[in-house]
């Protein structure tokens, strides 16, 4: 059939701006409004991982936030879901900072198609623990497993209202530092997940700042806190997680970081011990990634944390140039981003 000449000359004319254009991958829900809901998890705080560890065994509430196409999230099943899984001293609040849209990492991932699951693990914001010292990191990896069973079972809820929530038929992980950490501790013991997205974490990367945070931390919960601070003021804050954020961004940070349980800051040292050793049992696609300016995570480690994986697991490694460690809030965001994405598209479909 022959096209209308209107319809020819606009596609023609077309053709210059869509070559300018970065096309994401095709994904359900792609072009959708971007939509978000609180949802709630029932989770036992122990711990399953071979983390020298312990945890009250209770029964919590974990509160978390679903981002994406509003047709998934509204939906009765979502293809894939990706868990956001904060670091230590942030928050959920890190992956949709507020005041700054560019930067809302769950809502521009939700542009592309994704939809996410922005946790506030056990102890931080939402999902609030009296005693610091009643968790710990291998009790996180354990609720974070519970998380995943629950997304694919379909057995959570909304926090606001009674409809039935989305079920997952993937789920990958996405974590930022010791919460990349916790996700891959989480994979190498569990092995439920579908693939691993890490920010800023090696198995053997830590720098001095960041041993020396740990060590002031621990040393505050010897002395009987709950909770102790891994930066000393807003300042060094900034100057550690940071290297490129624009200023509003690392004020808006460094307003809303948290303390962190004592219970989490005192398994750190097994946790690493533990990580390293089972990383080579991950079966899962992996992406690692880093900044080349990261005072907290040497960037010359991602060989080592590439090579501890099993030889057959496909392992990708990007470094930004520029970035420090906090790569979701970097002036390089949108190319971090973007890598993900890819990288989601061709690995997992």
């Amino acid at each position: 059939m022959r096209r209308p000449l209107l319809a020819t000359l606009a596609a023609v004319l077309a053709l210059p701006l869509l070559a300018g254009l970065t096309v994401a991958p095709a994904h359900a829900g792609a072009g959708d409004d971007v939509i978000t809901r609180a949802v709630t998890f029932s989770v036992d705080n122990t711990n399953g991982t071979r983390v020298a560890c312990t945890a009250d065994g209770q029964v919590h509430t974990v509160h978390a936030t679903l981002v994406g196409p509003r047709s998934e999230v509204l939906g009765a099943s979502v293809d894939r879901i990706n868990v956001l899984v904060h670091d230590t001293t942030t928050g959920g609040w890190f992956w949709q900072l507020p005041g700054h849209p560019a930067y809302d990492w769950a809502s521009r991932l939700a542009d592309a198609g994704e939809t996410s699951l922005v946790l506030d693990r056990l102890g931080y914001d939402a999902s609030p623990l009296a005693d610091g010292n009643a968790t710990c990191i291998g009790a996180q990896a354990d609720m974070l497993h519970q998380v995943v069973e629950h997304l694919r079972s379909g057995h959570y809820v909304y926090a606001d209202q009674p409809r039935a929530v989305p079920s997952a038929q993937h789920v990958v992980l996405q974590g930022h530092s010791v919460g990349a950490a916790i996700a891959q501790l989480e994979a190498a013991t569990f092995d439920d997940v579908d693939g691993l997205v890490l920010m800023s974490w090696s198995d053997s990367g830590a720098t001095q700042a960041a041993i020396d945070g740990v060590q002031r931390q621990s040393q505050a919960c010897l002395q009987g806190a709950d909770y102790a601070a891994f930066a000393t003021s807003g300042k060094q804050f900034r100057r550690l997680a940071f290297a490129s954020a624009p200023a509003g961004v690392q004020r808006v940070a460094a307003r809303l970081r948290n303390q962190d349980p004592c219970g989490d800051v005192l398994s750190l040292g097994s946790a690493y011990a533990t990580s390293n050793a089972l990383t080579h049992q991950i079966e899962a696609p992996t992406l690692l990634l880093y900044g080349s300016k990261d005072r907290l995570n040497d960037p010359s480690s991602k060989d080592r944390q590439r090579d501890a994986y099993k030889s057959g697991t496909p392992v990708t490694t990007k470094v930004f140039a520029g970035a420090g460690n906090a790569l979701p809030l970097e002036r390089t965001a949108p190319q971090t981003r973007a890598r993900v994405i890819r990288w989601l598209a061709a690995t997992l479909g």
